[in-house]
C-alpha cells in the first residue's frame, strides 16, 4: 500500500487557523471544567469498571491504555487526587514507563450503559505503597505499585460519539468469530511461518488459560 502524505495546502498548522474552522464554545462548554473532583465525579469514578489511560513519553510518542476491574477499582483518596491499581498484564510497561519520563496524563471513565463519559486530566507517579496497595487487592494479590494521579482538570463529556457508534446497542454487536483469533492475529504479526491450526488452538487454549490463572 502506498504510503500517504497530508497535502500542506490543507494542513491546518496552529490554533488561529484551526478555531477559524470552528464557531466558538458555548458558556456552558467552557466552564464545565473543574480542577477538582466534586460529587458527581467522585460518583462516576465509583461506578466506572472501565477507564483509557492516555500517556505521552519524554519525546511526545503517544499511548492509550485499557485499564479495568470491579466497579470502584479507581480509589478518589481525595478531591484531587486518585490512584489506579496496575494489573498484571504483559509487562511491555508502556503507561508506567512514560509516566516516568512525562508525567502529564489523560483518562477517560466510562460506565457500560452510560452515553456520557467523564474526562479527567492530571500528573502521575508510580507509587508502591503497602497500605495503599492492600487497599486495592483482590482474591487476596494486591498489585505491584499503583499509579497516583493528582487532577489537574475533570469534566463530563457528551454522549455524541457514543451514539453516532452505538456502542451499548446489541443490534449492532459484530461476531468476534468473523475475525481470526488474537493469538492468530499476533502469530501472523509477528512470525514468518504461518501456524498449523493445531499449534494455534493449542495457543489460544493457553491464553485462555492465563487469563484464567493471571487476572490478578
Amino acid at each position: 500500500m502506498t504510503a500517504v502524505e497530508p497535502k500542506p495546502e490543507f494542513t491546518i498548522k496552529d490554533e488561529a487557523a484551526l478555531r477559524d474552522l470552528f464557531p466558538p464554545t458555548h458558556d456552558l462548554a467552557a466552564k464545565k471544567s473543574l480542577t477538582t473532583l466534586d460529587r458527581h465525579a467522585r460518583n462516576f469514578i465509583e461506578r466506572s469498571p472501565f477507564l483509557c489511560l492516555g500517556t505521552q513519553n519524554a519525546d511526545g510518542k503517544a499511548d492509550v491504555s485499557p485499564r479495568g476491574d470491579p466497579p470502584g477499582f479507581v480509589k478518589v483518596l481525595d478531591d484531587k487526587t486518585l490512584a489506579i491499581p496496575d494489573r498484571p498484564g504483559n509487562n511491555r510497561l508502556d503507561s508506567l514507563v512514560n509516566i516516568i519520563s512525562n508525567p502529564g496524563v489523560g483518562l477517560l471513565f466510562i460506565i457500560p450503559g452510560f452515553d456520557d463519559t467523564l474526562r479527567v486530566n492530571g500528573i502521575a507517579a508510580i507509587v508502591g505503597d503497602p497500605e495503599l496497595l492492600e487497599a486495592m487487592s483482590i482474591n487476596g494479590r494486591s498489585p505491584k505499585v499503583a499509579i497516583l494521579i493528582k487532577v489537574t482538570s475533570v469534566f463530563m463529556h457528551c454522549a455524541k460519539a457514543f451514539r453516532r457508534s452505538h456502542l451499548w446497542d446489541p443490534g449492532r454487536f459484530q461476531d468476534r468469530s468473523e475475525m481470526p483469533s488474537l493469538m492468530k492475529i499476533i502469530r501472523d504479526q509477528s512470525e514468518e511461518t504461518p501456524a498449523s491450526d493445531e499449534e494455534l488452538t493449542a495457543l489460544d487454549l493457553k491464553l485462555e488459560e492465563s487469563y484464567r490463572k493471571t487476572l490478578y
